[in-house]
């Protein structure tokens, strides 16, 4: 007869644990949730069958006391027959037996709970499926009640997040030791077509043992297979199981290859000291240049973290890193050098939920000691050594550091880098309103200090006397050198940084309202007040750029503006177009010491469409726009109902009256060639067309105000088509500008494109063209293979421009992914061309 009860029940807890070591996790999974599921199936029978108390029901729920997942759960069991056998006191489920308990699902041809011997055994086509989707399958199992001991024959776990586990056989001794006999595990879904086609990869054993109380996995005989063959195979290995989230062992080998250090590998090794303290060791073998040693050492306190970060190396070929000048003379590199090495730390604490500090530092036997042997990103050009407090309101911001750069070049000169002891910034906005408008001021105290001069030849009719352009700075502008052809130090050279010290304290008050009249315009008066007070000691090298001596400074420079928009509307069918006017005025006197203020931070100056409408276009403190000035321009939007939009805008700049602040240039010639030296300013304009969410382009223009010369053009654009094919292009052209360096028109195309061949594979490529110079100096193919368990991508880079040992490098990345285990990558140089170093 076929029977089925519904009662409610309490069950033992049975967690799910993912990590990357489920092989016993799953299996635990195995014993724990099965037996929990037959023992509160033990006890619902005894509910009905017992004849005494203390009999199966009571054994059981001491079981399931400790073990309670739902304590409201319900348990539905179904099978053909179901026998309560007095004579051997077991409780018997015969025939298509399935069993339901908060929210795992039991199915055995018959399954048996044994009071006596206080064990359950389930028998024929086990199947048990958890309620987080694990699914794990049995031909049998048999288990003791405490789960301390048992076995299962013929295990297969697949996972919810597609994790697959087989063993010929699992057993379980002592309540603390599990043997998978003859285990795989793959992340691989099975053929369809052929289930019994080897996975893509897969790692066999012929045992893997769990200890509990060690919280270790060993593997006996292990070994990697990629569709069925061995490629790598290891007689003994340990990792810790899933309940360990750090513990010692070796990580995942990193390989390289370049043509100063050789062909070699790191194998780093990780150190648990303590739950919150730990160290990597990470040893680099390569064949030219021997060991080099490399350790991390971690910290975690109550408040935050700090690391400490320490390599070097005895260099066993040094020769490999001579290269040659201009004149094909031996030149040596900075890694021209028996020994090398470098420390590095890094620290953050929290002082409140509004207030963290920190450091970071680096110290470097030369400088292209980090990039030679691949400790950092091949693009990263210079490290910053620093000591910070930053805090973060809701509308205010601070931020006070002391900051040391170290370039990574063979072309910088570390004399010339700025030491910033500090620099400061502090601003905030008001929260309520001050006579109806926005009030918000900014604070920047700006300290540092320098030790050689930094200065840039800027005409190319002296450009014949520099040979190479990274001949060294200095001996670009060698005073003996200038003068031989008749020049002033002035018109040669421009000063990147002054030589000696320079402390300025700055503050910006702004305020502004905006009125909407009846007739919707738009006015919006505002007010702008800067303050800065500075101190220069300077010394004789700086002339005749600056003074040459100690001084101070103070300047003020308020201003008084008013801004005019007035939007016109229209609605049509297809969407809504905007025409909008907008002008600005702006009063204020002159800028004052112009050319004595030293420039470090206002030297990056691009008139486009972002800044017309700026109050001050330079980008830092140390330069302040002055005189009257007026900004015009117009504005296009057409906003398309199926999302699609036309942006437009087209501008000028005129001064109005006073000094033109950009036609006086300061130390390093800001303001030159910008388009804002002349009282009308050049034109700028914006194009920005965007149809769908798969295509854009955007275009930026400035065009000369007397003949409408190009003097700087940009077009970008990004399309996707298909959802396969990405593409991204950009196309520039910015006019010479000697005075301020560039003695040639810069012109080049970069493009890249990724195409997605399949849902598998993809293919990328890019490249940038130098018009100029006819020649390709950046390449980038690509292919890749990525799927459900493996990935695998082959990258080829030909960088032309300059590192920091040669003037082209030719890459080569592999880099294998395999899903839970980790990825390992290979990088080699294929070849290089020498440059020249700047010693």
């Amino acid at each position: 007869m076929k029977v089925g009860s519904v009662i409610a029940g309490q069950a033992d807890s049975v967690g799910s644990r993912r990590s990357r070591w489920l092989h016993t996790s799953a299996c635990r999974k195995l014993f724990a949730a099965t037996a929990a599921t037959l023992v509160a199936f033990a006890l619902a029978t005894g509910a009905h069958a017992q004849t005494q108390p203390g009999g199966a029901s009571a054994m059981a729920a001491g079981m399931l006391e400790k073990r309670q997942s739902d304590p409201n759960a319900k348990m539905l069991v179904t099978a053909d027959e179901l026998v309560y056998d007095y004579t051997r006191n077991e409780v018997i489920a015969e025939g298509n037996v399935q069993i339901y308990y908060d929210g795992a699902v039991l199915q055995a041809k018959r399954v048996v709970y044994d009071q006596k011997g206080s064990r359950l055994r389930a028998e024929g086509g086990v199947r048990l499926k958890d309620k987080d989707g694990t699914v794990i399958a049995a031909d049998n199992l048999d288990l003791s009640q405490d789960f301390a001991d048992g076995f299962v024959n013929s295990l297969r776990i697949d996972t919810a997040d597609d994790m697959h586990f087989v063993a010929a056989r699992a057993d379980r001794s002592g309540g603390d030791t599990t043997v998978l006999t003859s285990g795989a595990y793959t992340p691989c879904e099975p053929c369809k077509e052929k289930p019994e086609k080897p996975p893509l990869w897969q790692i066999r054993a012929a045992k893997i043992i769990h200890k509990e109380k060690e919280q270790t996995i060993y593997f006996e005989d292990a070994r990697l297979e990629f569709l069925g063959i061995p490629i790598a195979w290891a007689p003994y290995m340990e990792a810790p199981d899933p309940t360990v989230k750090r513990k010692s062992g070796f990580l995942i080998p990193q390989f390289v290859n370049t043509s100063e250090i050789g062909f070699g590998a790191t194998i780093p090794y990780f150190w648990n000291i303590a739950p919150n303290m730990d160290v990597t060791f990470s040893p680099m073998i390569v064949s030219k240049q021997g060991v080099l040693l490399d350790a991390e050492f971690r910290h975690r306190l109550e408040t935050g973290t700090y690391s400490i970060r320490a390599a070097g190396i005895i260099q066993q070929d040094k020769d490999a890193f001579m290269g040659t000048d201009v004149f094909g003379q031996p030149d040596p590199l900075p890694g021209y050098r028996d020994q090398r090495g470098m420390v590095e730390t890094h620290g953050r604490f929290n002082i409140n939920q509004n207030w963290y500090w920190g450091w970071d530092g680096w110290l470097m036997s030369d400088e292209t000691f980090l990039q030679d042997y691949n400790l950092i990103s091949a693009t990263k050009r210079e490290v910053t050594s620093q000591v910070y407090l930053v805090g973060q309101g809701d509308r205010s911001y601070f931020d006070l550091r002391a900051m040391y750069f170290t370039g990574l070049t063979s072309y910088d000169v570390e004399a010339q880098q700025p030491v910033i002891h500090p620099v400061l910034d502090y601003s905030k906005t008001l929260g309520e309103t001050v006579f109806g408008g926005q009030l918000s001021y900014d604070v920047n105290f700006t300290s540092l200090t320098r030790d050689e001069i930094d200065l840039r030849a800027t005409s190319a009719a002296y450009a014949p006397l520099f040979p190479t352009l990274y001949d060294g700075p200095t001996n670009q502008c060698d005073p003996a050198r200038v003068a031989a052809v008749g020049a002033t130090l002035r018109d040669a050279c421009l000063m990147r940084g002054m030589v000696g010290s320079y402390s300025r304290l700055s503050g910006v008050v702004d305020w502004r309202r905006t009125f909407i009249d009846n007739a919707g315009q738009m006015w919006t008066p505002f007010f702008n007040m800067q303050l800065d007070v500075a101190s220069v000691q300077g010394q004789p090298e700086d002339t005749p750029w600056l003074d040459g001596d100690d001084y101070q400074l103070f300047r003020a420079m308020p201003a008084v503006g008013l801004e005019y928009r007035y939007p016109f509307i229209s609605a049509q069918s297809w969407g809504t177009q905007t025409i909008e006017p907008i002008a600005q005025v702006i009063i204020r006197p002159d800028e004052t010491d112009i050319g004595r203020f030293p420039n470090e931070d206002a030297q990056s100056l691009i008139f486009d469409d972002t800044n017309l409408f700026e109050v001050s276009k330079y980008s830092g403190y140390d330069r302040v726009e002055g005189g009257g000035r007026a900004n015009v321009g117009i504005q296009y939007t057409a906003n398309f109902n199926n999302g699609g939009q036309i942006n437009a805008l087209f501008g000028q700049s005129y001064k109005l009256f006073g000094q033109n602040s950009y036609a006086y240039e300061d130390m390093a010639n800001t303001g030159a060639e910008s388009g804002l030296e002349t009282d009308a300013s050049d034109y700028v304009a914006r194009l920005y067309y965007q149809p769908t969410k798969d295509f854009s382009v955007i275009n930026r223009f400035r065009f000369d105000e007397a003949d409408w010369s190009v003097e700087r053009y940009e077009i970008e654009g990004r399309a996707t088509l298909n959802e396969k094919l990405t593409v991204t292009a950009l196309y520039g052209l910015y006019a010479a500008q000697p005075e301020l360096g560039y003695y040639d028109e810069r012109e080049g195309i970069l493009g890249l494109g990724t195409l997605k061949l399949n849902e598998n594979w993809s293919v990328r490529a890019g490249a940038r063209y130098n018009l100029n110079l006819d020649e390709v100096d950046y390449t980038l193919l690509g292919i890749a293979y990525a799927d459900e368990c493996f990935g695998i991508a082959l990258n080829y880079r030909s960088d032309y421009t300059e590192s920091g040992n040669r003037e082209r490098v030719d890459t080569l990345l592999v880099t294998i992914s395999l899903k839970t285990l980790g990825e390992a990558g290979f990088s080699s140089q294929l070849g290089t061309s020498s440059g020249s170093s700047n010693d």
